[in-house]
C-alpha cells in the first residue's frame, strides 16, 4: 500500500483591499510572503513581449514556487525559488542500459523511509517520486559519475534539506544540457481576475444609495471591502495548465460539433470524416460560395468558425489539472500547430494583485532550433471560455507548459502533466 502524503502549498494570509484597484484592474490575488535569504543569487532575466515589462528583485521570498532543475551532462541538481538559485547538489543519475528520462516532472509522493520493489529492497531515503513507474529522487551513493538505475541519487545531507524544502506537485524539469529560469512577460499568460458575480457586488458597495453602499468620500470604508464582504472564495491550489496541438481527429470532432451547431447535420460527432460530414461540408460551401468540394481546408474552417462567431478553427487542445485531477478542457488557437514546439514551462512567481501583471518565469525543458519564449506563446490564442476559467482560478505557483509531445502515456490518475523529451 503506498501512503500519499500531501502538503499545502503556501497561500495567502489575506486579500488586497484597494476595491478601486479591483474594479479598474483586470484584478488579480495578492499573494505575498517574507524574504528569504538566497545562495548565490542570480539577477532575474527579462523577456519581453506582448505585455508589460516584469520586475525584479534580487532576493526569492519564502512563497515563490520551488523548482527543481536537473542536467544530467553536469550531473547537477539545482534549486530555484522564482529566478533565483537557492541551492546546488552533485547527483548521481542514470547509467548505461538504466537511463533517467528527460522531461517536465512533477513530485507524486514523498517518504521519508522507503524501499526498491524493483531493485532488490533496496534502501531510497528521503524519496520523492517523480513517476508511478520508478523514477525518483532520493539519497544514495553519489560517485563522480553516472551510476543509478534511473533515480536521481542526492547526498545525505542534501537529500534530507530537499526533502524538508519541497512539496507534492513541485516541478522538476531534467534536461541534458543545463537549463535555467528566465523572467517572462506576454499577453498570453493569464491574469487573476475576480468572477464576474464578485466584481458586481463590490461595485453595490461603491455606489451610493444603496443598501450596503459606501459614500465616495469614506476612503477608509472604501479600503476595507475585501474578498470577505462578497463571500469570495480565493484560489489557493495553483493550476496545471497544458497546451498542445489537436489531434487531426480532434480537429475534425470540432468541426463536426460547429456544423451540427449552425443545423448542418454532419452525423455522428465522431471524428471521422465520413460521407454525411462530408456532404454538411458541401452544403455549408455553397451557401458561403465557396468551391464545393467536402473538404475541410483552411479557408473553409476559417469562414466555418467566423459564421459560429467562435475563435477557431480549433488546432490545439487545452487541459487543466489541480491537485492531480483534471478540472477543465477546452479548445485553443494555436498558429502553425504543424509546426516544431518543443517543450517550454511557464510558472506563475510573484505580483497576482489588482493592477499588476503576474510575473510568470520559463524554463526550456526542449528547445527547438532558435524559438524564444514569445515566439511560442505568439502562437496561442485563447478562447474567452477557457482563458475565463483558467484566470478565475489562477493562483501562485500555476504553471502552463505548452509541448508537441504525447503526454498521456504518463499522465494518468494521480499525476500532474508528464512530458519526457527527446534525449
Amino acid at each position: 500500500m503506498i501512503e500519499n502524503a500531501r502538503k499545502t502549498s503556501p497561500v495567502a494570509s489575506r486579500f488586497p483591499l484597494a476595491l478601486a484597484a479591483m474594479l479598474t484592474a483586470s484584478g488579480a490575488l495578492a499573494i505575498s510572503g517574507g524574504p528569504a535569504v538566497a545562495r548565490d543569487p542570480a539577477p532575474m532575466t527579462v523577456v519581453a513581449g506582448g505585455g508589460a515589462a516584469a520586475g525584479t528583485d534580487a532576493e526569492p521570498a519564502t512563497d515563490m514556487p520551488l523548482q527543481i532543475l536537473v542536467s544530467l551532462d553536469d550531473q547537477m541538481l539545482e534549486v530555484y525559488r522564482g529566478t533565483t538559485l537557492v541551492e546546488t547538489s552533485r547527483i548521481s543519475s542514470g547509467k548505461s542500459g538504466h537511463g533517467t528520462p528527460t522531461g517536465v516532472f512533477s513530485i507524486l509522493e514523498k517518504r521519508r523511509r522507503h524501499f526498491s520493489n524493483l531493485y532488490n529492497n533496496a534502501p531510497m531515503p528521503f524519496m520523492q517520486r517523480l513517476t508511478w513507474s520508478g523514477i525518483a529522487l532520493h539519497e544514495g551513493v553519489v560517485p563522480n559519475y553516472p551510476a543509478s538505475h534511473g533515480c536521481i541519487r542526492m547526498p545525505r545531507g542534501f537529500a534530507q534539506q530537499l526533502f524538508s524544502m519541497t512539496d507534492r506537485g513541485a516541478h522538476v524539469i531534467v534536461t541534458r544540457k543545463r537549463a535555467e529560469p528566465r523572467a517572462v512577460s506576454h499577453s498570453a499568460l493569464p491574469a487573476f481576475r475576480l468572477p464576474a458575480m464578485a466584481v458586481a457586488s463590490l461595485d453595490v458597495k461603491l455606489r451610493p444609495g444603496l443598501p450596503g453602499a459606501v459614500t465616495d468620500g469614506d476612503a477608509a470604508t472604501v479600503g476595507s471591502v475585501g474578498a470577505a464582504d462578497v463571500g469570495l472564495k480565493l484560489p489557493t491550489e495553483p493550476l496545471r495548465i497544458l497546451v498542445t496541438p489537436a489531434s487531426p481527429q480532434e480537429r475534425i470532432r470540432d468541426m463536426q460539433r460547429v456544423l451540427d451547431r449552425l443545423g448542418y447535420g454532419p452525423g455522428p460527432v465522431d471524428g471521422v470524416l465520413g460521407q454525411k460530414t462530408r456532404a454538411a461540408i458541401r452544403l455549408f460551401q455553397e451557401g458561403a460560395e465557396l468551391p464545393i468540394t467536402g473538404n475541410p481546408t483552411d479557408l473553409v474552417l476559417r469562414a466555418l468558425y467566423a459564421e459560429a462567431g467562435e475563435v477557431g478553427p480549433a488546432t490545439g487542445r487545452l487541459y487543466v489539472r489541480r491537485n492531480f485531477k483534471e478540472v477543465y478542457s477546452g479548445n485553443v488557437v494555436l498558429k502553425d500547430a504543424d509546426q516544431p514546439l518543443g517543450t517550454h514551462l511557464f510558472t506563475a512567481i510573484a505580483d497576482v494583485e489588482p493592477g499588476a501583471a503576474p510575473r510568470w518565469m520559463t524554463v526550456a525543458a526542449e528547445e527547438t532550433g532558435s524559438r524564444s519564449p514569445n515566439a511560442i506563446l505568439d502562437r496561442i490564442e485563447w478562447t474567452d471560455e477557457a482563458r475565463a476559467f483558467v484566470e478565475e482560478n489562477l493562483a501562485l505557483g500555476s504553471s502552463l507548459m505548452v509541448t508537441d509531445r504525447p503526454f498521456n502515456l504518463h499522465s494518468g490518475l494521480g499525476t500532474d502533466f508528464v512530458v519526457m523529451t527527446r534525449q
